[in-house]
């Protein structure tokens, strides 16, 4: 039997930090209460941890092994095809930026091998992942996943497309709901500019207009909501999707989009539930840039573990 996700995320980021020797480690390892552990970035900026392009092999591997022990193989596929689309976006650049496939980050707060509370990052360009550790149990949000250009296409087919299902399965809940579903779905014309929920590090919840509610859908339009919920849920490893999934179950989801809902044109749209947020936009770049957040507005970054914690310690 395998180990359980929380003991895997402390066995790989010991072994990283393990590797690691001086000054890396000093770079990559934080105290739990660094202000720099609650922080998402998704653009190209100076960010908190360790280069893995500073890192030799053996460091490199062992910052991907602990990024695995957060994701489903699909997910981490999808994370290495975002990794990857540096290079495609750096030659598309004329080489001007010095983008590379190295330039991720990986910080650990507190000690995995001792402490009750530690958590850790992976983290770059359309690329973070953030796992708080409380007590065993792991707080898994917010996962971020973004891909520039979102299409590349040759001789008119597509050849690399990381997020096309979120497009793709978002597209046929609009078709299944029909007229009355998208009137109440759609919330606006053109879409926002990216993701409402941005970089901050809380949001606040819930997000407004809300959209159409899953009570008010068809069968069909049901089912395709619960699939896309499910899609980003399953990014996550079995164990942890699992408990999300019933987590959410139950109450009330809602669906927005805003843009135009024909292919083609730079959209957007966002799912909303219990202590969940989900959020995608394809609206830069003429609609061929595109970002994906799954967050937990009351739990990011292990806001809900760590309340339990001190609820149980006093």
């Amino acid at each position: 039997m395998d180990d359980p996700v929380p003991e895997r995320m402390r066995t790989a980021a010991t072994v990283l930090l393990g590797a690691l020797g001086e000054p890396a480690r000093a770079a990559a390892g934080h105290r739990f209460d660094d202000e720099g552990r609650r922080w998402l970035e998704y653009r190209p900026r100076p960010r908190p941890g360790v280069c893995l392009a500073d890192l030799d092999t053996a460091g490199r591997k062992a910052a991907h092994r602990l990024l695995a022990t957060a994701l489903s193989p699909g997910a981490y596929a999808q994370a290495m095809a975002v990794v990857a689309l540096e290079e495609v976006l750096d030659r598309a650049e004329g080489w001007r930026r010095g983008r590379h496939s190295g330039d991720y980050w990986v910080a650990v707060f507190g000690d995995p091998a001792a402490d009750d509370r530690w958590a850790w990052r992976f983290e770059g360009h359309h690329l973070s992942v953030s796992m708080t550790v409380v007590d065993d149990e792991v707080s898994p949000a917010p996962v971020f996943l973004g891909a520039n250009p979102a299409t590349v296409t040759h001789a008119g087919r597509p050849v690399s497309r990381p997020l096309g299902v979120e497009e793709d399965l978002a597209r046929e809940l609009l078709a299944a709901i029909g007229p009355a579903g998208r009137a109440a779905a759609v919330i606006a014309d053109d879409a926002p500019e990216d993701i409402v929920s941005a970089t901050r590090a809380s949001v606040p919840a819930p997000l407004t207009p809300l959209g159409v509610s899953r009570g008010r859908l068809g069968v069909t339009g049901r089912a395709l909501l619960d699939q896309l919920v499910a899609l980003y849920l399953d990014r996550l490893p079995a164990e942890l999707a699992a408990r999300e999934a019933d987590r959410v179950a139950g109450g009330e989801t809602h669906f927005a989009w805003a843009g135009p809902v024909r292919p083609g044109g730079r959209h957007y749209y966002r799912i909303q539930g219990e202590d969940l947020l989900i959020e995608y936009d394809n609206t830069a770049d003429d609609g061929n840039h595109a970002h994906t957040v799954l967050r937990r507005p009351a739990g990011d970054f292990g806001a809900d573990v760590l309340a339990a914690h001190h609820a149980q310690s006093h």
